[in-house]
Parts: structure tokens; sequence; C-alpha cells
């Protein structure tokens, strides 16, 4: 398969399952567009593992099997081989199109593992007793975008700008932890760090089918939930300096992806109980606004006054 169908095989699977992600995305001129679709493409394939149906030791293997994946793509792009000629299978699009974006863009493709390293985590069922805890899993399966992103949008201080990429993969994850509450409950699954669970007294009983019945348990989780989404502005404030730093048509996609989950948690804020009984979204619309505003430059601007 050459580059430019496993290219738009990639771009197929992001406008169709990407949903936030692709509003951004297509803000980006072609080669970096087609650049990151890829990495979504891989990510949403590692992650598909992670959240499908197989069993956990099945799992562990397909996951390290795309660990196995990832040192073969960091291999050809190194040595400027072939999906082929890098025990990679040259007609799998995904696989095909990463090695090519990978000898055009300084691409950091060993992030991969940290996303799998958060994968194995949701496999193996693992629980967060203080924030420090769950911020490790937030690096690894946030951050790690945010870095490979970096590497597609072009950076003149990669250090500092990746943390700050970093930041902002944090601040989504945050957001997607309390957006997914209910879901990842029923799932057996409980990622807010346990300390903050018994600090406003909302231990989740995971031997019920739901969570807090009660108008007192309710109104204890509501206060959690405006604690938890004042941490993540905090973190959204720091990842955002990120746009005033790269060029404006990256900046544009890095601004409507985070802004549409930012106004995903002023949502959820408002009416924290909603999360309790299904997964809250934005209109696209309003999805479309924040794109559109993105590409005006006007988080930009305004990240760049608070940078300075």
């Amino acid at each position: 398969m050459d580059a430019t169908q496993a290219y738009l095989e990639c771009e197929r699977i992001t406008w169709s399952q990407a949903r936030n992600f692709a509003y951004g995305i297509r803000l980006l001129p072609p080669p970096k567009r087609r650049a990151l679709a890829a990495v979504y493409a891989f990510a949403r394939r590692i992650d598909d593992i992670g959240d499908g149906d197989l069993p956990e030791e099945d799992k562990a293997t397909a996951l390290e099997a795309a660990r196995a994946q990832t040192r073969a793509l960091v291999d050809a792009v190194d040595n400027s081989k072939k999906a082929g000629d890098a025990d990679l299978d040259p007609e799998d699009p995904v696989l095909v199109a990463l090695v090519d974006a990978g000898t055009r863009f300084p691409i950091p493709l060993a992030a991969f593992g940290e996303l799998i390293d958060g994968c194995l985590a949701d496999v193996n069922q693992a629980t967060y007793e203080t924030f420090d805890d769950l911020l490790w899993y937030c690096r690894c399966v946030a951050g790690s975008i945010g870095r490979l992103s970096l590497g597609i949008y072009g950076a003149s201080d990669p250090v500092r700008q990746g943390r700050m990429a970093d930041d902002l993969g944090v601040a989504l994850q945050l957001t997607n932890i309390l957006r997914d509450v209910r879901e990842d409950y029923l799932n057996g699954r409980v990622y807010l760090p346990a300390e903050d669970l018994v600090k406003f007294g909302c231990e989740l009983p995971l031997g019920r089918p739901e969570p807090y019945e009660t108008q007192a348990q309710r109104a204890r989780f509501a206060s959690l939930v405006e604690f938890e989404a004042a941490r993540a502005r905090e973190w959204y404030a720091s990842g955002m300096r990120l746009l005033a730093t790269i060029d404006r048509r990256s900046a544009a996609c890095t601004g409507a992806m985070a802004g549409i989950y930012r106004r995903l948690l002023e949502r959820i804020a408002r009416q924290p109980a909603a999360v309790l009984q299904g997964r809250m979204s934005l209109p696209a619309g309003q999805k479309a606004l924040v794109a559109a505003q993105a590409l005006t430059g006007l988080d930009r601007w305004r990240s760049r006054g608070a940078d300075q």
C-alpha cells in the first residue's frame, strides 16, 4: 500500500471516530493534517484494545503486540526503512502512514509506549489513591498524545513546550474522567482519586448497580465535581499557553480541541448530577463555533497574554 492510500484510510478513521478531535485536525494544512490523522488512528487502535471485549489476558497480549509495533515504527523511521523492511505489515494503512509521517516530522513515536502503559493499567483495573497517582495515568494516556502532536506542529523549545502539551493532555483527560464517571463505574473502573472520594464522602459503592441514589449523596458528589473541575481549569490554564508558541494553524487545531473540552467541563460543572445519568456532550453547532473561534486566533492571543 502506498502512503497516499494509507493516509486516506487514516483520515477516514479520524473523521468517523474522532468526534471532538476532528474539529481541530481539519484546521491543519494537509501534510500536518494527514500526519496527525495517522497518529490518531494508531492511538485509537490502542484504546480500542483496552476498551474492547477481549479477555484481560488477550488484551494484555494485544497491547504488548502494539508495543512491539511501536518499537518497529521507531526503528523504521530512525533507519529510513519502509514498513515491510521493519517487520511491519506493508498493507496496514495506519502503520504505513505512521512510517511516512515519522520521516516528515520529528514525531516522538516512542510516546505510544506510554499510551500502552496507561491502557494496561485500565486492563488491570488500576485504582488511584492520590492525585499524583492519577496524574501518572493522565500523562500516559493523554499527555503522550499532546507530545506526539507537538512533534507534528513543530517546536522551537521542545522541553518547555512539551511540558505545556503534557499539561493540556492532563486537563483533557480530567474532563474525560468527569464526563465518563458513570460509564466507567458501570464497567468497574474508578479514576477519581480515592483520597478525594473520602474527602467529599463519595466512596463509590461498587457492589451496587447505581452510585449516589440519595439527595445527600448527589450533593456531596456535586461538591466533588466542583473540586475536580477547578483542578482541571488550572491544568487548562497551564497547557493553553502552548498556543502562543506554535504556528497559527497548529494553534487553531489545538485551540479547537481544547476549547470543546473546556466548554464541556463548564457544562459538567454547572450540572454535576447530569454525569450520573449518562455521557454529556456539546451540540455539533457549539463545537463548530469553537473551531471557528480557534481559527480566528482568539484563544491564541489570550494564551499569549497569560504567558507574558
